[in-house]
């Protein structure tokens, strides 16, 4: 044992190989803790930057929704929509006119088949009355022909009234409900349209600032994480400087071993000794004093990651109750809006295509009765000359075609009224094709093709909103990711806590073994010059060496060669 080790046992004091064992598991401990605090804070830049790519994702949805913007076309569509319970009205008003003319037409195709009926009257009492005339035998069964042609013309032309009729009904049906319909949902959807219309890119402008807040926050803590990567130089500094200390106590030990040192008297070995101590606790106090400020600005730097991180969960928040309208994003109540409006301009489009349906069966029909009333003229023109014929014969005749004639007159004034219904017919049929192409002008005030207009901005708008919900979700977790691995970084990054009280402990101990005494070494020239160069080499950090040459004088150590390398090369390969 030596003289140190036994005085160091005497006086409590921790001897070389306490302080060694301590000074390796501090090198160890702060080895170990830089490398994790180097780990976490490379997986805090990680998630970082995936919160920045997220970030780019929500600008880029952001961008996207802007250039595909259907506002315009859906502040047009409000215009169209707001028409909709007037265009209805129009319709309605056009279809009852067509009803009314439709009513007027059948009031003269009645008398048409009164009169009809009462040609066949006298038709058959012509035939009666005649029976004994042979002549008049194959006119009475011709005219008679003629009426029946006749009466199906006017009962056809009946028929296709019937069924316009019905037709008619059906639509006002259908075109009255959706009037109502109109009237109480058309005014709401407007507004909710037009209001949404006018916000979306409001919202879109808020979001884009918000996204920007965060990306300056986050680009903030980048940049500070990157800082305190940095910083951590001073946990490898640190481990090199203790492995310094560690060497220069071996280099004592060696020399003391060596035959140079055994010939040093007892007092001349102790005195040295002490020196090298004071050397090596001087070096281990600057060291702790450089660690605590070191790494006391890295503690404060993390510390400042957590205001940070709050400020971006709360615009993280603030994004989220921006875009959280009717329990989606303020997207989905723009999309409710239009599939609202689609739901109406697709039974603006159903009732459209009834009431074109009724306008065009209208223009045929008319077209059929106007054919129709043109067989019965010829019909009437036909017993107009049967009848004058006959009226010319039975004068000839004498007394027998008396009674013929009568009834042939009679055939002659009737078929004159056909003239007469024709005539009101083919008037009430001008005002009837008006009224239907009243109709069909109301059905093509519409905007065509609005129903997939609108039907493709739902899809695009609930794309945009699907896409805004991933993205904001995703932003979301990365952002919970980064308050988790920041306040996990500020737990390791702590070195203070640990570290610094182990490197303190090391540099009381080295103090207390070299006490407060500084040895005389006036004596030991030779010796301290040959010693102090060795020691010297180690050094990589200029503070080292300015520390040694307090301890040692500048002379001693002149010859010492002087490492060429600058402090920042040195530094260059002391990051983990």
């Amino acid at each position: 044992m030596t003289y140190s080790t036994a005085l160091a046992h005497q006086t409590g004091v921790a001897t070389v190989s306490d302080i060694g064992r301590k000074l390796e598991a501090a090198r160890t401990q702060v080895e170990k803790r830089f490398l994790e605090g180097g780990s976490v804070l490379l997986a805090v830049m990680d998630v970082l930057n995936s919160l920045l790519a997220s970030l780019d994702n929500v600008t880029r949805t952001l961008d996207a929704g802007a250039a595909s913007d259907t506002t315009a076309d859906l502040l047009a569509t409000v215009k169209s929509l707001s028409e909709l319970p007037q265009l209805e009205n129009m319709r309605q008003s056009n279809l009852q006119v067509l009803s009314s003319s439709g009513a007027g037409l059948r009031t003269h195709v009645a008398d048409m088949q009164e009169t009809m009926r009462y040609l066949q009257t006298f038709a058959v009492t012509v035939k009666i009355t005649g029976a004994g005339i042979a002549e008049f035998a194959g006119f009475a069964e011709e005219i008679l022909d003629r009426i029946r042609s006749g009466t199906s013309e006017v009962n056809n032309f009946a028929g296709q009234l019937n069924s316009l009729e019905k037709e008619l009904k059906v639509a006002q049906t259908f075109g009255s409900g959706i009037a109502q319909r109109y009237e109480q949902t058309v005014p709401a959807v407007v507004g909710a349209l037009q209001r949404d219309a006018q916000t979306i890119s409001e919202h879109r402008k808020k979001l884009s600032e918000i996204a920007k807040q965060v990306g300056v926050l986050a680009r903030g803590v980048q940049n500070k994480v990157a800082t305190t990567l940095s910083a951590l130089q001073i946990g490898d500094i640190t481990r090199q400087r203790i492995e310094h200390v560690q060497s220069t106590l071996t280099i004592l030990d060696e020399f003391q071993n060596s035959d140079e040192g055994r010939s040093l008297d007892r007092d001349a070995q102790l005195r040295l000794q002490n020196l090298v101590h004071h050397l090596a606790a001087a070096q281990m106090v600057d060291m702790v004093q450089a660690f605590q400020r070191d790494s006391s600005s890295v503690v404060q730097t993390i510390t400042s990651f957590s205001n940070d991180t709050r400020d971006i969960l709360n615009l993280r928040a603030e994004m989220q109750s921006q875009d959280e309208t009717k329990g989606g994003n303020f997207m989905r109540a723009l999309e409710e809006s239009v599939s609202a409006a689609h739901a109406i301009v697709k039974q603006v489009e159903t009732a459209s295509l009834q009431a074109n349906h009724v306008s065009q069966s209208t223009t045929a029909t008319a077209a059929n009765l106007l054919t129709g009333i043109e067989n019965i003229r010829a019909v009437k023109m036909d017993i107009h000359y049967m009848a004058l014929n006959t009226n010319l014969r039975c004068s000839r005749m004498g007394e027998e075609g008396r009674s013929i004639n009568v009834v042939t007159g009679e055939l002659r004034i009737f078929a004159a009224k056909l003239d007469e219904s024709a005539d009101a017919i083919v008037n009430g049929l001008t005002g009837f094709e008006e009224a239907a192409s009243a109709i069909a002008a109301t059905d093509s005030s519409g905007e065509p093709g609005l129903a997939e207009r609108l039907s493709a901005a739902i899809g695009n708008i609930r794309s945009a909103a699907n896409a805004m919900e991933t993205e904001l979700g995703i932003l979301s977790e990365h952002g919970r990711e980064v308050a988790s691995k920041i306040g996990l970084s500020i737990s390791k990054l702590d070195f203070q806590n640990d570290l610094g009280e182990v490197l303190a402990a090391c540099a009381d101990d080295l103090c207390d073994l070299a006490g407060d005494t500084m040895p005389a070494i006036d004596d030991l020239g030779e010796v301290v010059a040959c010693l102090g160069p060795r020691i010297f080499k180690l050094y990589t950090m200029a503070q080292e060496r300015t520390v040694h040459q307090a301890i040692m004088p500048a002379g001693t150590v002149v010859a010492a060669p002087v490492a060429a390398a600058n402090d920042d090369e040195l530094f260059a390969d002391a990051l983990f």
